[in-house]
């Protein structure tokens, strides 16, 4: 799961408003950020490579130590921590260990196959990315929606209302993103095109991923600092 785990920063921010959208956006993708950390340092390495020859369900990697149970208990208490540290409140550090926590639980339900700790060990999740890709994008489309609508509840209760230009930003990043993926959920763009991977990608993959992350992170945080319109 990727963009419904951005969606979930949205509640974080309405519940506990002292701490900062862009905390809450980093926290939303901690085992992610870690995972594209640990590939560069090749401990998590990810294939295929080159991102002409990649789709969801032919992505390989052991996710061991930034999406792994045990690994995950750990970064929920760093979370908590450093919310705690940078807002001085527990409640901002509380709500960042359950962005770590609905993480883990949302890429079970749709995502890769995790683990307890290892390989070897006890498999955590359906793994849909594998076996069902657009199932696993559905579930994640529904989930984005329903956080979503979570928090337009909570605008209409609190009587917030949003700039135009936050709406196009959300259209963009939620719904865009989702849609972006489709089409390579099970194939990838060199067999939809009929194209041999162009050599000069090779290696693209995770730097191309973390200009993506980092490019929605910043929209969105853009976004949350629009004015709202007079009235």
């Amino acid at each position: 799961m990727v963009v419904g785990h951005f969606a979930t920063a949205l509640v974080a921010k309405q519940q506990a408003p002292r701490g900062a959208l862009a905390f809450y956006l980093v926290v939303s993708q901690l085992p992610d950020a870690l995972w594209q950390g640990f590939h560069f340092l090749g401990v998590e390495p990810t294939l295929p490579a080159n991102p002409m020859a990649t789709s969801l369900s032919n992505m390989q990697v052991e996710m061991t130590y930034s999406h792994d149970l045990l690994p995950t208990l750990g970064w929920i208490v760093l979370a908590v921590l450093a919310g705690r540290g940078l807002f001085g409140s527990w409640r901002p550090g509380v709500t960042a260990g359950l962005l770590v926590l609905v993480h883990l639980f949302c890429d079970a339900i749709s995502g890769h196959t995790h683990h307890v700790f290892g390989p070897e060990s006890a498999a955590i999740g359906l793994g849909l990315y594998a076996s069902a890709p657009y199932l696993a994008l559905v579930i994640e489309g529904v989930f984005t929606l329903g956080v979503l609508a979570w928090v337009l509840r909570t605008d209409a209760k609190r009587a917030v209302r949003r700039a135009r230009s936050t709406w196009v930003v959300w259209a963009a990043v939620f719904g865009g993103g989702l849609l972006m993926m489709f089409p390579s959920a099970d194939r990838s763009l060199a067999e939809l095109t009929g194209m041999a991977p162009i050599e000069a990608l090779s290696g693209a993959l995770v730097p191309g991923l973390v200009a993506m992350y980092v490019g929605m992170c910043a929209a969105l945080i853009w976004a949350d600092r629009r004015p709202l319109p007079e009235s």
